[in-house]
């Protein structure tokens, strides 16, 4: 037999196998019409199904075309990252007339930074303009240091070495990392700034029936000196209204510790909150954990509906109490995995959403006391630019910060598979991180960020991106290429935050969090 065997050569080894796959097609399998019609032939359908994606990405797809982040995005971003050039030359090749773009109304003398000015020391040097916590008189107030910060993404979510990179790029950058909802890791605790962010499912802060422990939350935040504010999860872009499962075979041990989950269950997260049921209970919630841990407390939400967000701001302007800063997230969908009826059409766009409910809380008289975050997609500085107009205070990034750790916009982080190890838990697919020279990747990219948009600001005539207004910007809004302001657009104008100058920013007790 070995004899025999030993006689067919290469060839005819690859004819018996297709041979066989044709067998297996035709008389075995009964799942597939494709391959049972056209045998061995109609693999090469699923193969190309399959590889569809990076053919188009790399192929097929001009530099405008791909979403959620075209070439260019993505190129200014990973050049940024590298400290590479990240110009382009022979004027644009966007399409300047098209729906939604965007113009900087520059002045005709731009602002002039003096010899001393702390952004001719260092020309990325660009804090909040607001302190959270401070108008309500929280113990620990905060103002963070840096205008971009990484938005909620769990370790779980994402690898043990994606999630120490972030936390040690932000300490690089003076950003904070907002540790998302799967509880505080050894991953964050790298010396960065953080923002504690817990949902439905309480991970990390939970009793063993899963309801929320506020005795866990002040032991963690005791302990941990680092975490600078609370945020409590209402929804996120991505999945507004709807909960989570995370399967038995993601949870390791150390993933169920952090948590506070068992090994070897499914652990879900219901669409409601259990620790309140409506808006007074949330407000009494919040203010019970700010009493308790002495640190600000914010929300996040993507919005629709305004009614229960019009009795938020009844309660806070009769009480005094109520958030010290809301974070405000689009529906065009982020790092979480979703169904694509939510994420295509459940809650509203960031420019709408956030317009909304920013016009909601000015009627009150409430913009002054509330920071409020941007996050859906504005990771760059024209973008920011148009988010501070509207009222954004600080944005968080969390796809463009995992591309400059390496993403490539594989669109496949809900399946464990990674390719770049960012979004996966498989040892051998995050073993190509190396988090010493990807945490010097996002600092850099922070960096980039924050010269462009200082550059951008002075362009404008202003010395602070809080000063922005928003008939400074322009964009197109219909049909006939017409560009408006955005006051006009969106009908209402910012209330004008206050803001002396960049030195007294620097000379701020709260900074950062050093008090």
């Amino acid at each position: 037999m070995f004899a025999f065997l030993s006689t067919i050569t290469w060839w005819g080894w690859i004819l018996i196998i297709l041979f066989l796959v044709a067998i297996r097609d035709i008389f075995l399998q009964k799942a597939h019409t494709i391959s049972h019609n056209y045998p061995i032939v109609g693999h090469f359908r699923y193969i190309l199904e399959k590889i569809g994606p990076e053919l188009r990405q790399y192929l097929v797809a001009n530099n405008r075309e791909e979403l959620p982040f075209n070439r260019i995005e993505r190129g200014w971003i990973y050049a940024s990252a590298k400290k590479e050039n990240n110009y382009e030359g022979f004027g644009t090749d966007r399409d300047i007339y098209a729906h939604q773009h965007i113009f900087i109304n520059n002045a005709m003398m731009p602002f002039k930074p003096s010899e001393n000015h702390p952004n001719e020391i260092d020309k990325t040097f660009l804090p909040c303009a607001k302190v959270m916590g401070l108008h309500n008189k929280r113990k620990k107030p905060f103002r963070p240091a840096s205008v971009i910060n990484v938005s909620a993404m769990s370790f779980g979510s994402l690898s043990a070495k994606a999630v120490e990179s972030l936390n040690k790029g932000v300490k690089m950058a003076d950003a904070y990392h907002n540790a998302g909802e799967g509880g505080l890791s050894p991953y964050h605790s790298y010396g960065g700034d953080v923002v504690f962010h817990f949902g439905t499912g309480y991970f990390g802060v939970r009793n063993e029936d899963g309801t929320f422990s506020l005795d866990k939350l002040v032991k963690l935040v005791e302990e941990n000196p680092f975490i600078r504010a609370i945020e409590v999860k209402l929804s996120q872009g991505a999945k507004p209204g709807k909960g989570g499962v995370l399967p038995a075979s993601k949870i390791t041990k150390e993933i169920a510790e952090i948590r506070h989950v068992e090994l070897g269950k499914d652990v879900i997260s219901p669409p409601n909150h259990s620790a309140f049921s409506n808006v007074p209970e949330m407000v009494d919630f919040i203010e019970k954990i700010a009493e308790a841990t002495g640190l600000p407390v914010g929300i996040k939400a993507a919005i629709g509906k305004l009614e229960q967000w019009e009795e938020l701001a009844n309660i806070m302007q009769k009480t005094g109490k109520g958030p010290d800063f809301i974070t405000v997230d689009g529906g065009e969908g982020g790092t979480g995995a979703a169904p694509p009826s939510f994420a295509d059409h459940v809650s509203l766009p960031w420019v709408y959403g956030f317009s909304d409910l920013y016009k909601l809380f000015q009627r009150k008289g409430l913009t002054e006391r509330i920071v409020f975050i941007g996050s859906g997609k504005l990771g760059f500085p024209a973008k920011a630019a148009m988010a501070f107009s509207m009222g954004a205070d600080c944005i968080n990034v969390a796809r463009e910060a995992m591309m400059s750790i390496g993403c490539i916009q594989a669109q496949v982080c809900h399946t464990n598979r990674c390719p770049s190890g960012v979004a996966t838990q498989s040892k051998w697919l995050q073993g190509g991180i190396d988090p010493t020279l990807k945490s010097a990747r996002l600092a850099q990219y922070f960096k980039t960020f924050r010269k462009e948009f200082i550059e951008i600001t002075h362009a404008a005539g202003y010395e602070h991106p809080c000063q922005f207004k928003m008939s400074d910007i322009e964009i197109n809004v219909d049909d006939h290429n017409l560009s408006k302001e955005l006051d006009k657009t969106y009908r209402y104008e910012k209330t004008p935050v206050p803001f002396n100058n960049m030195q007294d920013l620097k000379d701020c007790i709260y900074l950062g969090g050093n008090k």
